[in-house]
C-alpha cells in the first residue's frame, strides 16, 4: 500500500488575463485532482472570489492584470491567510512578502505542478526537495 501525504492546497483561484494561458491552467489543475475555485481576469472579480469564496487554498496571480495589479489580489488574499503564488512574466522583487514564491512565465503543466506541490510543502511546514525550474521560494514566507 502506497501511502500518500494529504494535500494542504486542494482549492485554487486562477487569476489570469491571458484565455489561453487560464484554460490551459485550469485544465491542467483540473486534471490534476484541485478544484479550481474560479478563474478570473480582473484584480476586482478575484478581491471579490477571495472576500466570498468558502474553501481557498492558494492564489495562483499573474503580476500584469487589465485593471491593476496582481500585487492587490496577493494582500487580498494575505488578509484571509490564502497562500500566493506569482505566475508572470517578471518575479517582483519588491513584493515578495505577499506570495510563497513566484514562477516565470512561459512555464510548462509539470513545472506549474511542481511549483504548486513545493508551495504545499511549505504550506504544510516541510521542505522543499526540489524547486522547479523557473520557481523562487519565497524565504520570508516561510
Amino acid at each position: 500500500m502506497i501511502f500518500r501525504k494529504q494535500r494542504a492546497i486542494k482549492h485554487i483561484l486562477i487569476v489570469e488575463d491571458e484565455p489561453l494561458v487560464a484554460f490551459a491552467n485550469e485544465q491542467m489543475l483540473k486534471d490534476a485532482g484541485y478544484e479550481v475555485v474560479a478563474t478570473v481576469d480582473t484584480v476586482e472579480e478575484a478581491k471579490a472570489v477571495i472576500g466570498t469564496a468558502a474553501e481557498l487554498d492558494l492564489v495562483l496571480a499573474d503580476i500584469s492584470l487589465s485593471d491593476g495589479s496582481g500585487i492587490e489580489v496577493a494582500q487580498a488574499a494575505g488578509e484571509r491567510g490564502v497562500a500566493v503564488l506569482f505566475v508572470t512574466g517578471a518575479c517582483p522583487g519588491e513584493h515578495r512578502h505577499l506570495a510563497v514564491g513566484c514562477l516565470a512565465k512561459p512555464y510548462s503543466d509539470k513545472v506549474l505542478k511542481q511549483a504548486i506541490e513545493a508551495v504545499d510543502a511549505v504550506v504544510r511546514g516541510e521542505p522543499v526537495k526540489k524547486a522547479p525550474d523557473g520557481f523562487t521560494l519565497f524565504a520570508e514566507a516561510v
